[in-house]
């Protein structure tokens, strides 16, 4: 029963407020402790030292820099101008907008807050000023916010890699057919819904649509963005450079970009980098406690425990599949996307693997559960990004209401994953083989 008195342990830790990198590290120790003595701790030592000794999760910094150096050259805004350009004339074109310029910023930085903050504070006084309705705007938002979660590079996926020791350009690779997937879904609900209900989600009013000459010129803020996409992920994809080395490369290139543009500044150098530290800093913290976590729970039998319940489960493999992204998905509504990998993936994995499954196809449904993590109630991150960015009129509440179409968008994504395959296999098999 230990294995089980661990996650016991973890909750008044949760609910009396201690991170969840610093809960999960001192259940580790206290239970190595308590059971093993006190040599038992050279295992949580051993199990940090082996996670962090890692080439691979550099990446994650250099991308987290990319990303702010990008947000705070005013890239974002750029963006969502020429896309606002192109689609005005559609019904519920901003929000359409909205959603391409959150999939285009997943693919250059990958880091969900600042997709959410950027198009909270940019698309949704534009959406309300022409009349969408609230709870559209706000889901349109939280939808194309958080597809960096899954639209390479993410740092979700490099940290996925290092935990299963799948590839991580296979899983980039996937996350882009997922990703297009999944905006697919969402941009088509908001076309339904616009057409069903026009003051859901109106067009622009003629006189306020852009010419063609000024379409053509907002073309221009696309190109530096979109070859760096080019570049780093391209790079990934066709094996020139490890993931570490594109990220490094993207660094530079944000950069650039911000150099080219008149906007870079030491303050925004010195902001993005203090930042990053930050951020860095924590999923470090979180990979370290995690490990240590999950190197005594195994070390008591836990996985052994849930891999012999799992294979003697009424229903085949198809029953575990569903149980895990289940258990995944409730994980996610408590805990950070990162916790769950550390915590989650190490557990299912090896016994998906084991009962047939593809071990690329089950982290890139993983990965798309784990997006539903960022905006399913009462604690996704984004719920409460977007609300730190909204008028005061707006609560938590309507924000709520606001993630359940994109909940219900995001079952029938791994609906069609789980039937078909290929959908979001094909692209790795093409590049990778």
């Amino acid at each position: 029963m230990s294995p089980l008195y661990m996650f016991l342990a973890l909750i008044p830790l949760l609910v009396a407020g201690v991170p969840i990198a610093f809960s999960l590290a001192a259940v580790a120790i206290v239970f190595s402790y308590y059971l093993w003595g006190p040599g038992a701790l050279n295992i949580v030592v051993s199990a940090t030292w082996g996670t962090m000794n890692n080439f691979v999760i550099i990446a994650i910094p250099l991308f987290i820099f990319m990303a702010y150096i990008l947000q705070k050259t005013n890239v974002v805004e750029d963006l969502y101008d020429a896309f606002y350009k192109w689609s005005g004339a559609l019904r519920g074109g901003l929000a359409i907008a909205t959603i391409l310029v959150g999939a285009m910023l997943g693919a250059v930085s990958g880091v969900v807050a600042a997709g959410v903050i950027g198009l909270g504070l940019i698309g949704l006084p534009q959406m309300l000023k022409h009349g969408y309705n609230r709870r559209g705007a706000l889901t349109s938002i939280l939808g194309g916010g958080t597809l960096g979660q899954l639209i390479p590079p993410s740092t979700n996926m490099i940290l996925y890699g290092v935990v299963t020791g799948v590839s991580i350009g296979g899983l980039f690779a996937g996350g882009i057919a997922a990703g297009v997937l999944l905006a697919s879904l969402y941009i088509i609900y908001v076309f339904i819904r616009g057409l069903i209900d026009p003051d859901f989600a109106p067009a622009l009013p003629e006189e306020e649509r852009a010419s063609w000459l000024d379409k053509l010129i907002a073309v221009k803020s696309v190109i530096l963005p979109a070859l760096l996409i080019v570049i780093v992920l391209g790079s990934i994809l066709l094996g020139m450079a490890s993931p570490t080395e594109a990220a490094a490369f993207g660094a530079a290139g944000a950069l650039l970009v911000g150099l080219i543009k008149r906007r870079l500044t030491w303050k925004i150098i010195y902001s993005s980098s203090y930042e990053t530290l930050s951020v860095t800093a924590m999923v470090g913290w979180m990979m370290i406690g995690a490990s240590a976590f999950g190197s005594v729970f195994s070390g008591l039998g836990g996985n052994a425990l849930v891999a012999d319940f799992a294979m003697n489960m009424p229903g085949g493999p198809n029953m575990v599949f569903l149980v895990a992204v289940i258990f995944v998905f409730l994980m996610g509504m408590f805990l950070e996307p990162g916790a769950v990998i550390f915590l989650a993936v190490p557990i299912i994995a090896p016994i998906l693997v084991n009962l047939g499954f593809e071990p690329l196809w089950i982290g890139l449904v993983i990965n798309v559960i784990l997006q539903s993590a960022y905006i399913s109630p009462p604690f996704g991150f984004s719920l409460f990004y977007l609300k730190g960015c909204t008028p005061a009129d707006i609560d938590i509440v309507e924000i709520y209401k606001a993630s359940v179409p994109l909940l219900c968008l995001q079952a029938l994504c791994v609906a069609v994953i789980f039937f078909y395959p290929n959908v979001i296999m094909w692209l790795p098999k093409y590049l990778l083989g």
